[in-house]
């Protein structure tokens, strides 16, 4: 496993448009979802213990925000053929067994995740209403994996800084977000 911090894709870059095919079998692009006053989109995979450690926070995230007009979409760009556990079948098995309540797509390709500059899972971007992004970071401080520890890899009592939450009031409140946003570390996405 190669741990790798997120990249720097500038704020206020455009969304970068997409149009992926999702484990529900419909194809998904921003466009999809004029109607939310934020976009946040997650590059992830199935098998990284990063993502496995936050994956209930994300869908607790989706849960409590989406009647304030936020969507999460995953996009997951890993290599599927040297790593079937990322396969779009596994994908829908992911889906259901976590009980995820956003789209997850399928980047196959690897263009969209190259466009975004992607690293890591997971890789978080955060789009205002205009579409341009406001918050590329973590979701909170409490990052280690530490499965000798905690059984699900983190125990989320630690979390002291909800960094992506804030991040969603602020926008939603009409106030700044600080520029100085602390990057997501993870898995390196598995490149073909």
């Amino acid at each position: 496993m190669t741990l790798l911090e997120s990249l720097n894709l500038p704020l206020y870059t455009s969304v970068i448009d997409f149009n992926l095919l999702a484990t529900d079998g419909k194809t998904y692009s921003p466009s999809n979802f004029e109607d939310k006053k934020i976009l946040v989109i997650i590059f992830m995979c199935n098998h990284c213990p990063y993502v496995h450690a936050v994956i209930d926070r994300l869908i607790a995230i989706q849960s409590d925000y989406s009647d304030k007009d936020v969507q999460l979409i995953a996009i997951n760009a890993n290599d599927s053929e040297n790593y079937p556990e990322d396969s779009f079948e596994s994908m829908k098995d992911f889906v259901v067994e976590r009980g995820i309540n956003f789209a997850y797509l399928h980047d196959e390709d690897q263009s969209i995740a190259k466009a975004y500059k992607a690293q890591c899972t997971p890789d978080i971007y955060m789009f205002d209403n205009d579409r341009k992004l406001v918050y590329h970071g973590r979701i909170d401080d409490n990052w280690p994996v530490r499965t000798d520890i905690h059984p699900g890899g983190q125990d989320e009592s630690a979390v002291t800084k909800n960094e992506l939450r804030d991040a969603l009031d602020a926008v939603l409140d009409n106030r700044p977000i600080t520029e100085n946003q602390l990057p997501t570390i993870g898995c390196s996405i598995k490149w073909k």
